[in-house]
């Protein structure tokens, strides 16, 4: 009981995703001895669901990924594998007895009848009942232990992350970015494999005319619209693209590395989706955005500055568009900004 405690101690202690994973791994190994663990990050998307395997226990030993950014070489859709998929469909804890005599068990952590994590773990014949109950005590803490995570996480409008959050994520993603450049001899080393050209973007999209909207309709239809665009929004971009509210009617988008025609084609798919949405006492509504490519050295504030740059060209020229600071660079729409000294580019 003394062991248990001192786990849920340390659990409680970390306020980051992928701190929370390694703990939770900690606990499970130490307390129950699984023969196999995986805990999985479920992203629900417009086309299939993902699992994300962010830590656990395997032949090659204990593993640990960023739990913010899932790598598509650890992601599978969920219905190709049997008891994933029946976990979902159920809501509820579900095994499978293996031919050696061991079994596996898959619990989800559910929120809004969709999981947000598996855990997934393959346990000895002689794991007893008693044993099984305080697991599942565990398993459902940490559930609550992630979704006061999300709430201190998210917008509370939109459930998109929040402002606060954005800092974090973009020098998370900044990190994934610059291991991408590097060339190690370490075969268990996974190297995501991009195609030429490839970066991170950042998008900022704004509501046209969103004041005259509340004008018009008052805040709380102006807040139905911002929760519906919020929904829009998860539909139009994959499930590893980060998406936050930043205030108002701004919302802004990091987009994984793909190349800049790849980036703009999603963003102008996101503007159509939007208006061709009916949102409504309102009925149709636009956006503009404006996108850049991220740099080594950016801070957050470098590389907004760039895209509401080309957002507020986007503006001036007629709204309802996606502009790229780079493209407007280019064919002299714009002047280029001074980059700081020693930036230099991911890609």
């Amino acid at each position: 009981m003394l062991s248990l405690i001192n786990h849920v101690v340390r659990i409680s202690a970390r306020r980051d995703r992928t701190e929370i994973n390694s703990a939770m791994v900690d606990a499970l190994m130490d307390l129950f001895s699984p023969q196999r663990l995986i805990i999985h990050r479920c992203y629900t998307g417009k086309c299939k669901a993902v699992a994300f395997a962010c830590a656990g226990y395997g032949p090659q030993g204990h593993f640990l990924r960023n739990a913010y950014l899932p790598d598509h070489h650890f992601c599978q859709p969920i219905d190709r594998d049997p008891l994933l998929k029946q976990c979902r469909k159920e809501l509820s804890a579900v095994i499978d007895f293996l031919d050696d005599g061991s079994h596996r068990i898959v619990f989800p952590v559910v929120r809004l009848d969709e999981p947000v994590y598996f855990v997934d773990l393959t346990l000895s014949d002689e794991f007893s009942a008693d044993r099984r109950v305080t697991l599942m005590g565990l398993i459902e803490y940490f559930g609550n232990h992630i979704a006061l995570l999300d709430y201190g996480e998210a917008d509370t409008l939109t459930g998109l992350s929040s402002r606060k959050t954005f800092d974090k994520h973009l020098f998370e993603l900044l990190g994934q970015a610059a291991s991408d450049e590097m060339v190690g001899n370490d075969p268990s080393y996974a190297r995501r494999t991009l195609a030429p050209n490839s970066s991170h973007w950042l998008a900022v999209c704004d509501i046209d005319h969103f004041k005259r909207i509340n004008d018009q309709f008052g805040h709380l239809i102006g807040d139905e619209v911002l929760i519906m665009l919020a929904q829009v929004m998860r539909q139009s971009f994959r499930f590893d693209d980060q998406l936050f509210r930043f205030g108002g009617e701004e919302f802004v988008a990091l987009l994984q590395p793909t190349d800049r025609q790849s980036a703009a084609a999603t963003l102008e798919r996101f503007r159509a989706d939007v208006e061709q949405n009916l949102f409504s006492r309102v009925g149709h509504v636009s956006i503009s955005i404006g996108f850049s490519r991220l740099h080594a050295c950016d801070t957050p504030t470098d590389v907004i500055e760039r895209a509401d740059e080309a957002l507020y060209y986007a503006k001036r020229n007629g709204r309802n568009q996606v502009a790229c600071y780079e493209t407007l660079i280019e064919n002299g729409s714009l002047a280029a900004r001074e980059i700081a000294k020693g930036e230099v580019e991911l890609f």
